[in-house]
C-alpha cells in the first residue's frame, strides 16, 4: 500500500498541471509517507509541491491579459507572501469572462477560486508547520483563510444573515457562482480553528471569521447524499474532537456532523451506486467516503460523551464500505475505465490517501518530525 501510495503522490507532483485539490492531497500523502517510513525524501517532496503551487495556481495564467501574482504584490513581496490573493483552482479553461452568459456544463471546467479547495490548501500548509515546525506554512494558511474569508462572505443586500458564494473568479473581485456551497461555512469553521489551534495568538487573527461560520451552519441542513460530503462530514467531526474542541456548541456540533452523516448514509446504501458497472461510477467521490470511514477507528474517540458514542456505534456498521470501495478500485481493469482516466489525478491520489490517510485526518503534533 505504501508503495502505491508512494507511486501516486510522485505522479501528482510531477504533472505540469497544477490542480488545488489534488495536490492538497498529495501534500498529505507525502506528509503520512514522511511519518511512516522515515525518509525525508516524502518531506522534501511535499515542500517541493507547495512551491510549485503557489508558483502555478498563485499567479495568473499564461493565456490570461493579467500577468503576475494574483494578489497584486510584486517580486520579494509575493514571493513572501504566496497565498494573499487566494489560489486558482487550476481547471483547463479560463474563468468566465463578465459579458459571457453562465453555462453550467463549461463552468465544471473553468477557472476561478473555490472556497472549499482553499480550505483544503489551508489544511494542508498548516499540518506542515506541525511536522516541521515551521511557522510560515500557518501563516500563509492564515493569510489565505483572511483572504478567503473577506472575498467569498457577504451580507446580502436583502438583509439578513451572511452568506457565501461557492465560486470566484480569479482575482476574487466578482462572484462566478453565486449559491452557497452545503458545508463551506462548515469547513471554514473547522480549518480556521485548527489554524488558532497550531499558532494562538499569531496575526492575522481569524476570531471573527468563526464566529462568522459558526453563525451560518445550520445543524438541521448538513445532511448529504453525495459520499464526498460524507466523508467531509466524518473528517470534519474527527479533526473537532482532535482539536480538543469541548465547549457545548462543539460538542453539540459534532454529534450533528456524525448524526448528519448517519442519515447520509442510510440512505446511500439503499442507492444502487456500488453495484454499478466501473464505468458509471466516479472514484473520487466514493474515495471521499471511504477516506472519511477511516476516522471512525481513530482515537481520539476515547471517552466520546453519549450521544457521540450512540451515533458512533451505528456508524461502524458501515466500516465495511471502506474496504469495499478500495478494493474496487484497485482492481486495475476498473482504472482503464474512461470514468477512472478522465479524472486520473484526483483518482490516483485520493486512493492514496484512501490507502494512507493518516497526513490527512490525522492533526500532525505540534513540532513533530
Amino acid at each position: 500500500m505504501a508503495l502505491f501510495a508512494d507511486r501516486t503522490g510522485l505522479a501528482a507532483a510531477r504533472q505540469q498541471q497544477r490542480y488545488l485539490w489534488t495536490d492538497a492531497f498529495a501534500v498529505c500523502n507525502f506528509l503520512a509517507l514522511a511519518r511512516v517510513t522515515g525518509d525525508t525524501q516524502f518531506m522534501e517532496l511535499a515542500l517541493q509541491l507547495i512551491r510549485q503551487v503557489h508558483h502555478v495556481l498563485g499567479r495568473h495564467r499564461g493565456d490570461d491579459d493579467r500577468t503576475g501574482w494574483i494578489s497584486g504584490l510584486v517580486d520579494e513581496s509575493g514571493e513572501a507572501h504566496p497565498t494573499r490573493g487566494g489560489l486558482r483552482i487550476g481547471k483547463p479553461l479560463p474563468e468566465r469572462r463578465p459579458d459571457d452568459p453562465l453555462d453550467e456544463r463549461l463552468e465544471w471546467n473553468r477557472d476561478g477560486q473555490y472556497f472549499h479547495y482553499l480550505t483544503k490548501w489551508m489544511h494542508a500548509l498548516d499540518q506542515v508547520t506541525r511536522s516541521t515546525g515551521q511557522p510560515i506554512f500557518n501563516r500563509w494558511a492564515r493569510e489565505l483563510a483572511e483572504t478567503a474569508h473577506r472575498a467569498f462572505t457577504y451580507a446580502p443586500r436583502s438583509g439578513g444573515s451572511r452568506r457565501m458564494y461557492w465560486k470566484m473568479n480569479v482575482d476574487l473581485t466578482r462572484p462566478l457562482v453565486p449559491s452557497m456551497g452545503q458545508h463551506d461555512p462548515l469547513d471554514g469553521l473547522v480549518t480556521y480553528k485548527q489554524l488558532e489551534a497550531t499558532a494562538p495568538g499569531t496575526e492575522p487573527h481569524l476570531g471573527d471569521a468563526i464566529a462568522g461560520f459558526a453563525a451560518m451552519i445550520d445543524p438541521t441542513g448538513l445532511a448529504t447524499r453525495d459520499p464526498l460530503g460524507l466523508g467531509g462530514l466524518l473528517g470534519d467531526a474527527y479533526r473537532l474532537v482532535q482539536l480538543g474542541q469541548h465547549s457545548e456548541s462543539d460538542l453539540r456540533l459534532v454529534e450533528a456532523l456524525l448524526a448528519a452523516a448517519l442519515v447520509g448514509l442510510r440512505y446511500y446504501v439503499q442507492q444502487p451506486d456500488l453495484h454499478l458497472a466501473a464505468r458509471r461510477r466516479l472514484a473520487f467521490r466514493e474515495l471521499g467516503l471511504s477516506i472519511g470511514l477511516a476516522v471512525l477507528e481513530g482515537d481520539a474517540w476515547r471517552g466520546a460523551k453519549r450521544g457521540t458514542r450512540t451515533c458512533l456505534d451505528e456508524l461502524l456498521g458501515y466500516l465495511p464500505l471502506r474496504a469495499e470501495i478500495q478494493a474496487f478500485w484497485l482492481r486495475p481493469e476498473h482504472r482503464q475505465e474512461d470514468s477512472w482516466l478522465e479524472h486520473a489525478n484526483i483518482n490516483d491520489v485520493m486512493l492514496a490517501t484512501s490507502l494512507r490517510p493518516e497526513g490527512l485526518l490525522l492533526i500532525m503534533p505540534l513540532h513533530a518530525g
